[in-house]
């Protein structure tokens, strides 16, 4: 369970346990640099026992902007981290109900933008900025992340 105001959310109900000393990525969140694992490891308490061993990993990048597509928008001094919306699932599954299969999400809060504090490598990122030409001043696109936006 990962806690947020004091509030336990589940995770992961459970895997295999294939080898020792093997960690699970629980969350991978490359849009916050978040990545939450888990691994197996004695008690200290009674070391015949095993725990369940979770780690928090927050990469903080230097010189992140407010407006990830703006690069002349000021500088972010605040980064919020919500396990909530870091463990939540938007891809759809399908479930069988009656007989019948639909498509479900396992979360509520997905039509939320999500905050990016850098930029996602599977999305494609772009700008606006002002160019002269000719004399004249014209709002070209210009593309932030270009392997994410250019087919190979």
């Amino acid at each position: 369970f990962l806690l947020d105001s004091g509030f336990a959310y589940p995770v992961l109900a459970g895997y295999p346990r294939n080898s020792e000393d093997e960690e699970y990525v629980l969350v991978n969140n490359k849009c916050q640099c978040v990545t939450v694992t888990s691994k197996f490891v004695p008690s200290k308490e009674n070391p015949g026992e095993e725990i369940l061993e979770r780690n928090i990993r927050i990469l903080v990048p230097l010189k992140a902007r407010e407006n990830i597509s703006d690069p002349l928008s000021p500088l972010r001094t605040t980064f919020v981290y919500r396990m909530t919306e870091l463990c939540k699932k938007c891809d759809p599954v399908e479930v069988e109900l009656g007989g019948e299969i639909y498509q479900a999400q396992q979360s509520t809060s997905c039509d939320e933008p999500e905050t990016c504090y850098t930029y996602n490598r599977d999305k494609c990122y772009t700008t606006t900025f002002p160019f002269r030409y000719h004399g004249e001043i014209r709002n070209v696109q210009a593309v932030l992340t270009p392997a994410s936006c250019y087919a190979d």
